[in-house]
């Protein structure tokens, strides 16, 4: 689906909408969206997004729960017991193969709505997934709704934020495809909530899965919104034994790198087993009551957290391009210039020892008076020609030099195809047949854009100065305000 900048446009302009609608108060991410603007037009002269591109729609405006695990593990019952709907197909055996993105709508029946509704919406995490899904989808058409679809309910608990649930990763046909729309979802997630199935008591079994859900997570700077979750606990009451599963599944994680952090062990009493001993129910149901006070809470401050993602995310990409963009542009200028320039001084060499030779050989000296303005036998045309097949040449050597660095820097990126397509683009516009090889700094990298990415970085610390006189007092002073 193709977006023009005017649509863009339109559609930045009913996010700020949206957001000062929905906390009138609280003006912090109105005030992003604004500088995710600023920082566009940067991009767009570097030629880092094109027109119809923005980064403030790389990032989810709503609060995000991501909901993960195996298709045994519970997942779909947790959900619907949170709504207080049986919203989602629930069962021991793989129900649903696709990513269900659950949000709030006044209107009294629960609709369930195709993943197309999910593309166009930039506070959906799923803006534009379509071009990634066309990427990993042989299908030729509806390849979006095989994915992905889009489900409302008059759940208050859902209210001003979003579930996603997930398809099993055992379960899935589409592996590769999952676990990467999976990744997506993870970087943008508030809270990420994992599910074991206690009723598995060999997680070595599924080792490929823990080493996914858990090694990708253990190093990353936001590793504390991950919560793992021991659900159905309620099966080891019969033999009493519930520290034992635990440590059992803790020594496996542990072998993909999960040292530290806790689970949560929890069961359903609606779907449990009975548990016919009164003290060993009454142990139970303390602690499963005790961790799910514990996911609640943590569920509830996701607005909080989100409002810092966001100009945590701004802050992020303006320091990304200052420090880490603009260096390696200039790094492949340089290259770039200095393949062109060697390549030119062979070329010429090699033309001019084969020119000399076959004047030699034919002793046709007097033919280079034709290229000597003032001389008797200067000819112009000839030097023109002379003149273009040296331009030709040149230009051949410039774009030629140019699409080898953009291979090379394809190659190295890997996986990492949004940022390479981002770099070659810049690139591209660096080595335009237009530029001048002079310029020593990447195109639309000027003093003014190096100014403004000052004022965006800047401006990000206000907003988090912002967020810390809401959320916090220091100094016990005055009324707070607990509202995101």
């Amino acid at each position: 689906m193709s977006y023009s900048s005017a649509h863009i446009n339109k559609l930045l302009n009913s996010l700020e909408k949206h957001l000062t609608e929905e906390h009138p108060d609280n003006p912090v991410l109105v005030k992003a969206v604004k500088s995710f603007r600023k920082m566009d037009y940067i991009a767009y002269g570097m030629g880092l997004l094109g027109r119809d591109e923005s980064y403030a729609t790389c990032v989810t405006w709503w609060p995000m729960i991501a909901v993960l695990g195996t298709f045994s593990a519970g997942k779909s019952t947790f959900i619907n017991s949170h709504l207080g709907i049986k919203l989602q197909k629930t069962g021991n055996q793989a129900v649903d193969d696709k990513f269900t993105v659950v949000c709030f709508s006044r209107q009294n029946e629960a609709k369930t709505l195709p993943g197309v509704a999910l593309d166009a919406d930039p506070r959906f995490p799923f803006f534009h997934i379509s071009k990634s899904i066309e990427e990993i989808s042989n299908d030729e058409k509806d390849r979006i709704d095989a994915y992905l679809q889009l489900k409302t309910c008059p759940s208050e608990n859902i209210r001003g934020k979003i579930l996603i649930d997930s398809p099993g990763f055992d379960a899935d046909s589409q592996r590769a495809s999952t676990l990467r729309l999976t990744q997506h979802i993870i970087d943008l997630s508030d809270l990420v909530l994992v599910f074991f199935d206690a009723r598995h008591p060999e997680p070595k079994a599924m080792q490929d899965t823990l080493a996914y859900l858990v090694s990708a997570s253990v190093n990353r700077a936001d590793a504390n919104k991950f919560l793992y979750i021991l659900n159905q606990m309620d099966v080891t009451a019969q033999e009493d034994n519930p520290e034992e599963v635990v440590s059992a599944w803790q020594r496996s994680l542990a072998e993909v790198g999960l040292i530290a952090g806790r689970f949560y062990r929890i069961f359903n009493s609606e779907v449990a087993s009975p548990i016919n001993d009164p003290k060993v129910r009454e142990r139970f149901e303390k602690k499963r009551d005790e961790d799910m006070k514990d996911i609640h809470v943590r569920m509830e401050q996701i607005e909080v957290e989100r409002a810092y993602r966001i100009v945590s995310k701004l802050e992020q990409t303006a320091k990304t391009i200052r420090g880490q963009v603009v260096g390696k542009l200039t790094e492949m200028v340089h290259e770039w210039k200095n393949k062109v320039l060697l390549c030119d001084g062979v070329i010429l060499a090699i033309a001019l020892v084969i020119a000399g030779a076959i004047l030699h050989a034919t002793e046709s000296w007097s033919l280079l008076s034709t290229l000597v303005p003032g001389s008797e036998s200067f000819s112009p045309v000839a030097l023109s020609v002379l003149l273009i097949a040296l331009v030709v040449i040149h230009f051949n050597v410039r774009r030629r030099v140019a699409d080898g660095i953009k291979k090379k820097l394809v190659d190295e990126m890997g996986q990492d195809q949004e940022t390479s397509k981002q770099f070659v683009q810049a690139f591209s516009k660096c080595t335009a047949a237009y530029r001048p090889m002079f310029f020593k700094k990447p195109a639309g990298w000027n003093e003014v854009a190096e100014r403004t990415i000052d004022e965006i970085v800047d401006e990000s610390n206000d907003y988090i100065q912002e967020l810390n006189d809401r959320f916090t007092n220091p100094s016990g002073h005055g009324k707070e305000n607990s509202q995101a």
